[in-house]
């Protein structure tokens, strides 16, 4: 039996991914959590080989729950889970540590392909993310400059690019406005922008949005 944690921050979601991984007569779903304290909470007291883990975390973002649990708990296989596009993400993703990704809006039966590719102890990526991968090979070694951002400055970037406040992306990220405008400041700066208009527009460019 494949035990699964899953990790989201909407309730509906969460139900979503349950219902479907119950499906599969060979994998159960052993805890949910919507954050990274819950996610602590539930390996305390459940067992798990697979965890499904949602980027767009409150709090502590997806990948720095990642982090984490490459170094607490290595023996877990994570599978991001996320509505962030493939092309920005996945590779990120793969390099930082997980074991697979999967677009929200792809066919859930993946899923279950998925998480028991995971326990078997290999990768699972979609053959989009596999051609990105065989491209990046062969790609110049000069990346765009997004690629240098953290987490939180990508998300700070896109959400900025789609025209939400500071405040707005504050209250979406449960961070202080201060932080937010921080994360601005660093964006800007590691990208040579000088205002949001341009940050939009190299957002548009470069796909982001």
């Amino acid at each position: 039996m494949i035990r699964v944690i899953v990790c989201d921050d909407h309730a509906v979601v969460r139900k979503g991914i349950r219902d479907t991984l119950c499906e599969a007569v060979d994998i159960q779903v052993t805890a949910e959590a919507a954050s990274y304290t819950e996610v602590r909470e539930a390996l305390r007291h459940a067992a798990c080989d697979v965890m499904v883990l949602d980027l767009n975390l409150p709090g502590r973002g997806g990948l720095e729950v990642l982090a984490s649990l490459r170094e607490s708990t290595p023996n877990i296989k994570v599978l991001i889970v996320s509505m962030f596009p493939e092309d920005q993400y996945a590779i990120r993703c793969l390099r930082a540590g997980a074991q697979g990704y999967l677009c929200k809006t792809g066919d859930p039966s993946e899923l279950i392909t998925a998480v028991r590719t995971l326990a078997q102890g290999r990768k699972y990526v979609t053959p989009e993310v596999a051609q990105m991968l065989v491209e990046s090979l062969s790609a110049p070694t000069q990346e765009a400059l997004h690629t240098t951002l953290s987490e939180r400055e990508l998300q700070t970037l896109t959400k900025i690019a789609s025209g939400k406040r500071l405040s707005d992306i504050a209250e979406e990220l449960m961070l202080s406005p201060k932080t937010v405008s921080v994360y601005r400041a660093r964006v800007l700066e590691k990208l040579r922008l000088g205002n949001n208009a341009e940050l939009t527009v190299y957002a548009i460019r470069n796909g982001l949005v």
